[in-house]
C-alpha cells in the first residue's frame, strides 16, 4: 500500500508540500494536487508582476514535481462545492490546505466602498489575467492614483501604472489591462504609508526599479527621511533599500511627465467623491515608540483610483475551523488543524515571506505528518476521488490539459510577449 495525500491549492505552497512528500516517501506516496482553476501555479501566474518574468521560471520546478510518478493535477475542482474536506479526509491519509490568502482585507474607512476603490488582490489579478478579476472595471481617467501600503505589492501596482505600453507589451500582462493602461490619464501615483522609510517593507530590487522608469520619476520628501546616521542600525538589505529612497529625495524634478510620490507618515482616514473616488483624505502622523500616531493635520490626495495593499485573508472552507481574528485557519506551529488535516503556506502562517519561504514551510508540514505517524491506511485515495467524481458528473482537468491551455496561450501571444493568458474558464475547459 501507498500513502495518499490530497493537497488543496496548486500554488507555491502546494507544490513545495508535494515536493517534500515525494522526498519523504518516494514512490510510496500518491499525491493529488487539487485546484479550482484548470491552470496551476497560483500567485506565480496571477500575483507575480508581469514585468518580473525571471521569477516565474520557478514553475519549471513545479512542473517537474507534477510530472513525477504518482502525482497529478486535479483541476477545475472546488473544495466545498465538488467535494468536501470531510470526504477528502475519508479518502486520503492526509489532507493539506495550501489555498493561499486570495481575499483583500478591507480598508475600513468611510468611502472605501466607492467606485474606484479596489484591493490589490483584485487589481493585481486584473492585470495578471486571473479569471476572477478579468472583468474588473478600472477607471484610469483621473490624473491621480493612490496606493495604500508600504510593501512590494504597492510598488508593483505603482510601477504598472507608471510604465509605458511599450515597456509592458513584451510581458505577459493581460491584453484587456494593456488596452486600459494605454488610454490611462494617470500621471501622479502616490504610495501612502502610516510610518516612515525605516519601517517600509520594500525590498531593494523593487525600490531600485522605480529609479529607471521611462516616463515617471520617483519622489521622496527629504523631510520624511531620518538622519542618515540612523541607517547604520538597519539590516544590510534594508539599509540598501533606504539608500534608494535617499537617492530619490536628492534628485531635482526632471522632465518626465509622471511621478511616483512616496507619502510617508500619512494615515488614510477617508475616501471622498461624488458617486466615485475623487480624493483620499490622509492624516499626518509621527512615530511614538515605533507606532504611527495621528497629529490631526489633514490633507487631500487627488485621485480617481485607490488601491489598498494592506494585506490578505484566506477564504473560509466549509467544515474547517477558521479564525476571523487571524484571517486564516488556526493551526499549531507545525501546521496541524485537526487529525490528518494540515495547512501550508499563507493558509498556515498568513500572507508573509517570499515565494521561497513556502519551501521550508511545506517540508515542516510533511515532517509533522511523519511525527503524527501518517502511514498507508488502505483508504481509497485518488481512485476513490475518481469514483466520487464519476458519480457526481464532476469533470476534472489534468496536467496534460494544462499543457494544451499553455500551448494556446503561447501561440496567441503578442509579438515579443511570452504568452497571452486565457481569462475565460469556459475557454480553458474547451482546450483542456
Amino acid at each position: 500500500m501507498t500513502i495518499s495525500i490530497a493537497i488543496i491549492g496548486a500554488g507555491p505552497a502546494g507544490y513545495y508540500t508535494a515536493e517534500a512528500a515525494q522526498k519523504q516517501w518516494g514512490e510510496g506516496v500518491r499525491i493529488d494536487i487539487i485546484d479550482r482553476l484548470p491552470s496551476p501555479y497560483g500567485l506565480i501566474r496571477a500575483g507575480v508582476a508581469p514585468d518580473h518574468q525571471s521569477i516565474k521560471a520557478v514553475t519549471k520546478r513545479y512542473e517537474a514535481t507534477n510530472l513525477a510518478p504518482g502525482t497529478r493535477l486535479v483541476g477545475h475542482v472546488e473544495v466545498g462545492r465538488d467535494v468536501s474536506v470531510e470526504e477528502l479526509l475519508g479518502l486520503y491519509d492526509a489532507v493539506v490546505l495550501s489555498v493561499g490568502a486570495p481575499l483583500d482585507k478591507p480598508i475600513g474607512i468611510p468611502g472605501d466602498d466607492l467606485p474606484g476603490v479596489v484591493g490589490s488582490a483584485a487589481f493585481v489579478g486584473w492585470y495578471n489575467g486571473h479569471p476572477d478579476h478579468a472583468g474588473l472595471k478600472v477607471d484610469l481617467s483621473h490624473h491621480g492614483a493612490a496606493i495604500i501600503g508600504n510593501g512590494n505589492v504597492a510598488i508593483d501596482c505603482a510601477r504598472i501604472l507608471a510604465k509605458t505600453v511599450e515597456e509592458l507589451s513584451t510581458t505577459d500582462i493581460a491584453n484587456h489591462a494593456l488596452k486600459v493602461l494605454a488610454a490611462s490619464a494617470v500621471r501622479d501615483v502616490h504610495i501612502v504609508g502610516r510610518r516612515g522609510p525605516h519601517q517600509a517593507s520594500f525590498t531593494t530590487k523593487e525600490a531600485g526599479e522605480l529609479g529607471h522608469l521611462v516616463r515617471a520619476q520617483a519622489i521622496v520628501k527629504p523631510g520624511d527621511l531620518p538622519p542618515e546616521a540612523e541607517d547604520a542600525a538597519l539590516e544590510p538589505g534594508h539599509r540598501k533599500m533606504v539608500t534608494h529612497l535617499r537617492s530619490f529625495a536628492g534628485q531635482p524634478r526632471n522632465d518626465k511627465p509622471g511621478t511616483i510620490n512616496f507619502e510617508f507618515f500619512r494615515r488614510p482616514v477617508a475616501v471622498e467623491g461624488h458617486g466615485k473616488a475623487e480624493r483620499l483624505i490622509v492624516e499626518t502622523t509621527r512615530l511614538e515608540d515605533g507606532q504611527a500616531v495621528g497629529t490631526g493635520e489633514l490633507h487631500a490626495i487627488p485621485c480617481g483610483l485607490v488601491i489598498a495593499c494592506i494585506g490578505y485573508r484566506t477564504a473560509e472552507i466549509p467544515g474547517v475551523a477558521w479564525s476571523d481574528k487571524l484571517g486564516r485557519f488556526p493551526t499549531d506551529d507545525a501546521g496541524r488543524i485537526a487529525p490528518g488535516l494540515y495547512a501550508s503556506g499563507w493558509a498556515r502562517r498568513g500572507p508573509s515571506g517570499t515565494i521561497g519561504t513556502n519551501r521550508p514551510d511545506g517540508f515542516s508540514v510533511v515532517a509533522a505528518m511523519v511525527d503524527d505517524g501518517i502511514s498507508p491506511s488502505g483508504k481509497a485515495g485518488p481512485a476513490g476521488l475518481d469514483a466520487l467524481f464519476a458519480a457526481r458528473a464532476v469533470k476534472a482537468t489534468d496536467f496534460a490539459g494544462w499543457h494544451r491551455i499553455e500551448a494556446a496561450e503561447v501561440a496567441g501571444a503578442r509579438p515579443g510577449a511570452p504568452r497571452e493568458k486565457i481569462v475565460d474558464v469556459a475557454q480553458m475547459l474547451a482546450l483542456a
